[in-house]
């Protein structure tokens, strides 16, 4: 059925006409609604006629409209029209990755950038257990500004008919084109078990992805024949030429995924999409990619070895140590491990003496206050310092001590304090810098570096005041090389989140990201030889395990045990420092009508994000294992009834009526999702490149109040409508800026750490001084009279919940916390009130931890 511009698909209107094959008719189409154009696919009509076929593509198309991920073209909708089907989704501007070949092979830079999109999207897919099993260069598309998007996930089960064994398949065209004879027409790029007709797995579009992958680098077809029982052939029994024989300028290890991808059985391929991602990243370093011509050209041609993956990733650990001119230590068989406390507490950090024997620690013991502790490896017995409270950060070689006095979390894992210098055997700290979060020793220097906060921005300095590495999020453990030349450290995409990856930087600030992102990832070292960097990390949460990278970002796991990890040190005689942790976040509150608090936790990992005005509801997000590695979102009544899952992703706030939740996927930062919390279809919104942090509504339900900071920058506030548009700024770029709207809705009460209350209409035009807000106050909510504010000081012990008023600026206690158990509480946070102050809930976060000194066997 074709339809002319004009014509009317449910809430559709065609625009034009997109293009044509054997799946029907592509359309451009106006969406009136959200006020945005769409391409629809319009399904042959006899797919009607077949149920179970349609059906099919129904649950299919169902599957893939919930990936949501940067480089899978998002699907929005499905419908019939007159017994047609039809698929709404995305509309791109760019050309398929077939045009974009065009029989010629890409740069090798660019090759690598698209694979590893292409991995990244694959893997977000393979998560969700969706398999697209035909992977080619026409479904996979280049949008202008270089972003890859896999097409027809969810169609590939209805574009191929049931395999049929090769005998029955000879005759079949092969035509490239999504035609009739689609089958044989992506022939070339189908995996030996879909050529035998065998069940295909994620595997599968594993070894498709190798098909592509040497397509884009050679400019030819893997197992292109003249005849398509021939390419069936050679898929199943031959091996594409070695690209490395005919070009010089690809990283060494290119050539190496490639074959591994294209193993005959799916059992010696990668194994998942996310560690093939990882490998395609450690080849897009620019080191990786510009040292392959002189490697390749000086190698001996006659060395051609082509090792089983295990042996692969030892003879590229031995190849590392070598870059750096030290030999690479066997890699330990088993890891032996001491207790070395045994108090109730939280465990903040440690590191060994000079010698590797002694171990330096600050702890929190049966909720006492910080105190630094010496140990010794055989001894059960540790020993206070006598130093204020502090952490550790680093043990010079020399026997002196960086540490962080009056260190506090100041979001999520994120600490900061004042650097202090004090000799191991004892003494008066010597302050150094404030605003601190981390530093490091280089090997016999005398000044360390420091990561440290300066308007608002994070910075990796070294000395103190060059600037090596800079983010507007945050970064920690960052530790020095054994030979002093570089500095490895966790860089976090989210303020105060676990999430990470593993970034290196040399002392001219060039920068190499080695790893993909985890989940979490917190402490690193370098190995006992200084050739790799030792690391946990946790793919789906806190769950974190030991692993190595060399400095070519080839991983190797260490060690994995049912617990959370967290490395503190690496000594040089090669005995590790280990903290078993056991981190919980809960909430805490005072539902409406109670005389006590009430625990409202749901799994191991709950983070409130908004309060319902009456303070009956809250919306929070479950950030640890229990969540799983995208997060998710809950809505549960303070009364303690159950919980209720929303979605996945993180929460950002409640509509005033209750109806809708804002929340936040995971992988898609500048995207607010609205979920209903009753019957209702999600919606989506995109706030263009921006880190979306915060939503508050408007007590019209439709307007807007939204944290939110471009790329590298500061956040600042916008207001904007939930049914799109351009957001429009309200404050400057600040540090730490929050915001509030009254209950009429006329004004914005905003503070930030640089500047203290003020009101702004929230129309447009002048501000006003809000007396008494400061800017050492987190701003949590107008009352329900829009005569005051609440507000939650910060740095005060007892926490409390204060009320100004806003024509006075006079401040009243509202409340005080006081939580019963304090071992092992690190901290409270994300505060939220009721319109009238009677009601509240919290989050609190506990760590009980232990110190472990494991000694590797060899």
């Amino acid at each position: 059925m074709h339809f002319d511009s004009g014509a009317k698909l449910g809430p559709y209107e065609i625009v034009g006409t997109l293009g044509a094959g054997g799946m029907g008719e592509v359309y451009r189409a106006r969406d009136h609604r959200l006020a945005r154009e769409v391409a629809i696919k319009v399904l042959p009509r006899s797919f009607a006629g077949e149920p179970d076929r349609l059906m099919r593509f129904e649950q299919e198309a169902r599957a893939a409209g919930q990936l949501n991920h940067p480089n899978i073209i998002a699907v929005y909708d499905i419908g019939t029209h007159d017994g047609t089907p039809y698929v709404v989704e995305e509309l791109l501007e760019g050309e398929t990755l077939r045009q974009r070949l065009s029989g010629a092979a890409l740069p090798a830079r660019k090759a690598i950038d698209y694979a590893g999109q292409i991995t990244q999207g694959l893997a977000a897919a393979h998560q969700k257990g969706i398999v697209h099993r035909d992977l080619k260069p026409e479904n996979l598309f280049v949008t202008h500004d270089g972003r890859v998007k896999i097409l027809d996930f969810g169609l590939a089960k209805l574009q191929l008919p049931p395999q049929l064994p090769a005998s029955q398949m000879s005759a079949a065209p092969t035509a490239i084109e999504t035609g009739a004879g689609v089958v044989m027409g992506t022939v070339g790029y189908m995996s030996p078990e879909q050529v035998r007709g065998l069940p295909a797995d994620h595997r599968s579009d594993i070894f498709s992805f190798g098909c592509v992958l040497y397509e884009m680098i050679s400019g030819r077809r893997a197992f292109q024949r003249d005849s398509s029982v021939e390419t069936m052939n050679a898929i199943l029994k031959e091996d594409p030429p070695e690209i490395s024989q005919t070009r010089v300028d690809l990283p060494p290890g290119l050539d190496r995924v490639v074959q591994h991808c294209l193993e005959k059985s799916p059992d010696e391929r990668f194994q998942s999409a996310r560690d093939l991602a990882f490998q395609i990243h450690a080849l897009s370093s620019p080191s990786a990619v510009t040292s392959g011509r002189d490697r390749i050209a000086s190698a001996p041609r006659a060395l051609k070895i082509r090792p089983l993956l295990a042996v692969a990733g030892i003879v590229v650990a031995l190849a590392a140590g070598l870059l750096v001119g030290r030999k690479t230590a066997k890699p330990p068989a088993s890891i032996q491990y001491q207790q070395l406390t045994f108090r109730q507490g939280t465990i903040y950090s440690g590191r060994f003496s000079p010698d590797g024997e002694t171990v330096v620690y600050s702890a929190e013991w049966e909720g006492n206050p910080r105190e630094i502790f010496t140990a010794r490896y055989g001894a059960p017995e540790s020993r206070p310092l006598g130093l204020p409270p502090a952490d550790v950060l680093a043990v010079s070689p020399s026997g002196e001590l960086a540490v962080l006095l009056n260190a506090r979390f100041s979001t999520g894992y994120q600490r900061t304090g004042t650097l202090a210098r004090v000799p191991l055997a004892g003494g008066v700290p010597r302050e150094v810098l404030e605003n601190v979060q981390d530093a490091d020793w280089p090997p016999g220097g005398s000044d360390p570096a420091v990561v440290r906060e300066v308007d608002g921005r994070y910075r990796l300095e070294y000395p103190i005041g060059k600037v090596l590495y800079e983010t507007p999020t945050w970064i920690d453990s960052a530790r020095f090389s054994r030979d002093g030349r570089r500095i490895a450290f966790s860089d976090h995409p989210v303020p105060g989140d676990s999430r990470g990856r593993i970034v290196m930087v040399d002392l001219a600030g060039k920068k190499t990201v080695l790893t993909e992102e985890f989940a979490s990832a917190t402490g690193l070292a370098w190995s006992p030889d200084g050739s790799e960097i030792w690391f946990t990390a946790g793919v789906k949460g806190n769950l974190q395990s030991l692993y190595a990278i060399d400095l070519s970002g080839h991983r190797r796991l260490i060690t994995a045990v049912p617990a959370d990890l967290r490395l503190a040190d690496v000594a040089a005689n090669d005995r590790i420092l280990i903290v078993r942790e056991s981190w919980r976040r809960g909430i805490s509150g005072l539902p409406p009508g109670a005389t006590s608090e009430r625990d409202l936790s749901w799994l191991d990992y709950s983070r409130p994000a908004a309060l319902s005005s009456d303070g009956r509801v809250v919306l929070f997000d479950e950030q640890g294992e229990g969540a799983g590695p995208n997060y998710s979102v809950y809505l549960r009544k303070t009364d303690g009834s159950a919980a209720v899952k929303l979605s996945e992703g993180s929460a950002l706030g409640l509509s005033p009526d209750g109806r809708w939740a804002a929340t936040q996927p995971t992988l898609d930062s500048d995207t607010i999702r609205f979920i209903p919390t009753g019957a209702g279809e999600p919606r989506s919104m995109k706030l263009g490149a921006r880190l979306v942090r915060t939503v508050e509504w408007h007590p019209d339900g439709h307007r807007m109040l939204i944290r939110a900071s471009a790329e590298e920058r500061l956040p600042r506030l916008y207001v904007m409508d939930m049914d799109g548009g351009t957001p429009r700024p309200v404050t400057e770029e600040e540090p730490r800026v929050l915001g509030a709207v009254s209950p009429d809705g006329k004004w914005i009460a905003v503070v930030s750490r640089v500047k203290p209350g003020r009101i702004i209409p929230f129309d447009g035009g002048e501000a006003r001084p809000l007396p008494g807000l400061h800017s050492t106050d987190t701003l949590l909510r107008w009352s329900d009279d829009g005569k005051s504010v609440f507000v939650r000081p910060i740095g005060v012990t007892p926490d409390k919940i204060e009320r100004i008023d806003v024509a006075t600026g006079s401040r009243t206690l509202v409340t005080e916390i006081h939580p019963a158990d304090r071992a092992g509480l690190v901290d409270l946070a994300w505060f939220f009130v009721s319109g009238d102050g009677r009601s509240y809930v919290y989050s609190y976060r506990r760590n009980l931890g232990a110190l472990y000194v494991g000694t590797p066997e060899r």
